[in-house]
């Protein structure tokens, strides 16, 4: 009873959405090594994951709603925003160098939080709660601005990534709220279908990677599958963490993995942060830890399952 309990709570989902994030960014570095066609990755975790899930349950293992024209039409916009801040997020980092993009990801939760409390029914941050998005932010420009390969440029992109960025997290919230689905798995199965379609334009018409689908190795094949089931399961416990969090705490705990990946790659490559920049990441960690998610409103608190059931959200449906 307890294990089913675990299974169920905020912890299991919250600690499965920070490990596959870190897993899958290695596992994409490992597979783009061996397939030079980012484009087609992404497609094959996105249609892999679909597969993953009508045969699981073809099995019966799980429960996945069928296709329907509602929902199919509200969760078309959750394809385009995914797609367009995966878009935004290369375009910013093409043209602003990681530290930069860094500084404005960790300002995001100080946004996000004011749009729970205007859209989504939540109360605003209490006191603690606005000094630790504060501390975050200033913990993330302190360490950015110690690497010597700081350098403030790439404005235009970075600032269209964070409005998109932004709405993203706000949105797919808001659809947790008021699309009713029989299964987390639903909401998986239909926002991978979705995304994957226009995916298959952006990498068929790119001859490059054509190119290098036709010399695929043994050892490509094996790195693109691997990154197809953590995708799948990134997917899953993203929208599961998603469900049971404020949009400003999912937030939170993703720039939260963002940190443990600098600490990994300071652990794995040679460069390494100054004693200044690490006490910085530290102090960003410890920011997180005390933050603490804003509760639903009073006149928002007849919940079930941490979903209002009261007060329609003020999104519209």
């Amino acid at each position: 009873m307890a294990s089913n309990s675990f299974y169920s709570s905020d912890s299991f989902s919250v600690v499965g959405y920070m490990l596959c994030s870190a897993t899958l960014l290695i596992s994409n570095k490992v597979a783009v090594h061996f397939l030079a066609a980012p484009s087609f990755i992404l497609f094959a975790q996105l249609i892999g994951t679909v597969a993953v899930v009508q045969c699981a349950a073809g099995l019966g293992y799980i429960k996945v709603d069928k296709l329907e024209k509602k929902k199919i039409v509200q969760f078309s916009s959750v394809a385009l925003i995914f797609i367009s801040t995966i878009f935004l997020n290369m375009k910013a980092l093409e043209h602003a160098n990681v530290e930069t993009f860094m500084v404005f990801r960790f300002s995001t939760p100080c946004v996000i939080s004011v749009a729970d409390y205007l859209f989504l029914g939540r109360q605003l941050p209490s006191t603690r709660s606005w000094l630790c998005l504060l501390v975050l932010l200033l913990g993330s420009a302190g360490y950015a601005m110690t690497d010597s390969s700081y350098e403030v440029k790439g404005y235009y992109y970075c600032a269209l990534w964070y409005m998109t960025f932004c709405v993203d997290q706000v949105y797919l919230k808001h659809i947790i709220n008021t699309v009713k689905m029989d299964s987390n798995w639903g909401r998986v199965f239909y926002s991978n279908l979705l995304a994957a379609i226009p995916m298959i334009f952006t990498f068929g018409g790119n001859s490059y990677e054509i190119d290098a689908l036709k010399n695929i190795t043994t050892s490509g094949i094996a790195a693109v599958a691997v990154s197809v089931i953590l995708g799948a399961a990134m997917s899953y416990f993203a929208w599961s963490a998603r469900a049971k969090l404020a949009a400003t705490t999912f937030t939170v705990v993703g720039n939260v993995c963002k940190i443990t990946t600098i600490a990994i790659n300071m652990l794995i490559w040679d460069k390494h942060a100054s004693a200044t920049g690490i006490m910085c990441l530290f102090t960003c960690l410890a920011a997180a830890y005390f933050y603490k998610q804003a509760p639903l409103r009073k006149h928002d608190e007849d919940e079930e399952d941490g979903e209002v059931k009261g007060k329609e959200p003020l999104l519209p449906k």
